[in-house]
């Protein structure tokens, strides 16, 4: 809660925050459950559990699993899109850092 006693809706906002379980994030995506799965045994990605257990994804996540699918659906083996994808995140970081350093102050 917020000093004003309202709910904040910051995590709303919030990329890595684990908003979507595996039944509504494998709806949301078009694949199963199963395939979600596969991603966490890949260590491509590792959702959250809620106190129950249960797998909770987040809006990054849902990203990421949406390229393997992508890639997968492609023909790409699961363990080469997992490696692609892992490679085009690095880049994205470090042209993103990069991009930071050249700002002058």
């Amino acid at each position: 809660m917020d000093p004003a006693g309202k709910a904040s809706d910051a995590k709303f906002d919030d990329d890595d925050y684990p908003a979507y379980t595996m039944g509504r994030a494998a709806e949301m995506l078009g694949t199963t459950p199963g395939f979600l799965r596969s991603l966490d045994e890949a260590e491509l990605i590792t959702p959250q559990r809620s106190p129950g257990g249960h797998r909770r994804y987040s809006r990054y996540q849902l990203r990421l699993a949406a390229r393997a699918r992508e890639l997968v659906d492609q023909g790409t083996a699961l363990e080469a899109a997992c490696r692609i994808i892992i490679l085009e995140d690095q880049l994205e970081e470090a042209q993103r850092i990069n991009a930071q350093l050249r700002r002058p102050d």
